[in-house]
């Protein structure tokens, strides 16, 4: 900590902020979760001191001890699935409380973890406990639940969103909390020294040569979500009692699709190209979907999975940064290759990626618009082989591109914590 940090700290500190309660989704194997979390830790202790009590809630003890280790300042809480009645005990006792997942404001995984949001900011501010979302995201949400964020996160003392989309989304719904916009905590998320050149210590222990270069494509499902709150179901679609996958006939023939179309696109490159494909699953729950691709692939030697039920947050950030090309579906995997500049087309199923591309301006270049049906898939993944192909071989501009991006990203993110001071501390219009 720098001498100026500690001046802050000093001068600013108030004992009114010793608790906090850091609400996300906690315990999920999941590297954009995992690098989000360990990334506002410090801006925490940065902020508010090393000593500050910090409070994080878990469906998901065991995993989340992978990546954070409990100390004297840190505690790590197991929570129910039904979990109203634990949260309200949990946030009466914090002095302040974090919404620190990413997709906050949005139902596209699950009801279940917006309503737990939600059910935190009313419970915050019905004790009187200030509550910020940080750095998070909006995005699609069914009518009642616009509802729900309009009432509720108005609530929030203030609302920091990781793109000017996000906050604009909020504004359009209704919400009247302070909204100021910034960028994710993962822009600022650095890898440890031992696990650089971990890609090729990965492939070493593989066939492939290593030399031929890395492509890699970070997959999901879009036809496994929402989770859905069912008192019983099928044991294969069970994510953790009550919540199960979305999973129908016809659910299960567009994931095979998908996962058709992604072998296809997979084995195109290794034999047009000559790369090694790194099948990447940011979060466990893709490892179905991988192997399907690589199951499918004519060329399975060629290919190898990494996953984050395997490898933690600065080992899959390593991969990452390591790539020729990314391909992506999931947000944090285009955010963490960024510092590398590596050359990416993001294939949005949501509101995130479209985001964080129109806010870096790349999106017509850059940006694949995945259909919510079935409708013009041809055509998707012609577009999507055409910038393969141009990326490639062309990639000095998009390289030069990214990294221009991720410096004006990275300078934003340097902005929460900011406004995290300015809010707790300097009585200001944090707005100003």
């Amino acid at each position: 900590m720098d001498k100026e940090c500690a001046k802050i700290i000093a001068e600013n500190c108030s004992p009114s902020f010793k608790k906090v309660l850091l609400m996300g989704y906690n315990g999920a194997n999941n590297t954009g979760s995992e690098t989000r979390l360990i990334s506002i830790i410090e801006d925490l202790r940065m902020v508010l001191g090393k000593d500050v009590e910090l409070t994080i809630p878990t469906l998901n003890e065991k995993n989340l001890r992978r990546y954070i280790e409990e100390d004297e300042h840190l505690k790590i809480v197991p929570i129910p699935s039904i979990y109203f009645f634990a949260l309200k005990n949990i946030v009466k006792r914090q002095d302040l409380v974090l919404l620190v997942e990413g997709s906050c404001y949005m139902d596209t995984w699950t009801s279940a973890l917006l309503w737990a949001f939600l059910w935190t900011t009313r419970c915050a501010y019905n004790q009187g406990i200030p509550c910020i979302a940080y750095a998070v995201d909006s995005g699609e949400l069914s009518t009642f639940n616009r509802f729900l964020v309009k009432r509720e996160a108005s609530k929030t003392d203030l609302i920091i969103t990781r793109t000017k989309y996000a906050g604009d989304r909020l504004i359009d719904i209704g919400v009247s909390a302070p909204i100021v916009n910034t960028a994710d905590c993962a822009f600022s998320f650095e890898t440890k020294m031992e696990d650089k050149n971990i890609l090729k210590k990965i492939w070493n222990s593989e066939a492939p040569d290593s030399q031929e270069g890395f492509v890699g494509i970070a997959v999901v499902d879009f036809h496994l979500w929402p989770v859905v709150i069912r008192p019983w179901g099928k044991k294969v679609n069970l994510y953790k009692w009550p919540y199960y996958f979305s999973r129908s006939r016809s659910r299960v023939q567009k994931s095979e699709i998908l996962s058709k179309y992604w072998a296809n696109e997979a084995d195109r490159i290794v034999e047009k190209h000559g790369k090694n494909i790194v099948i990447i699953c940011m979060e466990e729950l893709d490892e179905p979907l991988a192997i399907e691709v690589k199951n499918k692939m004519r060329h399975p030697e060629k290919a190898q999975i990494v996953s984050a039920g395997t490898y933690n947050a600065s080992q899959m950030t390593e991969v990452l940064r390591s790539l020729e090309l990314l391909i992506t579906s999931r947000y944090h995997a285009g955010v963490l290759s960024m510092k590398n500049s590596v050359p990416q087309i993001g294939i949005g199923h949501d509101q995130r990626l479209k985001g964080l591309y129109k806010d870096m301006k790349i999106e017509k270049e850059l940006l694949i618009d995945y259909p919510k049906g079935n409708s013009n898939l041809e055509g998707i993944w012609e577009n999507l082989s055409k910038k393969v192909d141009h990326l490639i071989e062309n990639p000095k501009h998009v390289r030069e591109l990214i990294g221009r991006c991720y410096k004006e990203q990275l300078e934003l993110s340097q902005n929460n914590k900011k406004f995290l001071k300015k809010f707790l501390f300097e009585k200001e219009d944090v707005m100003v």
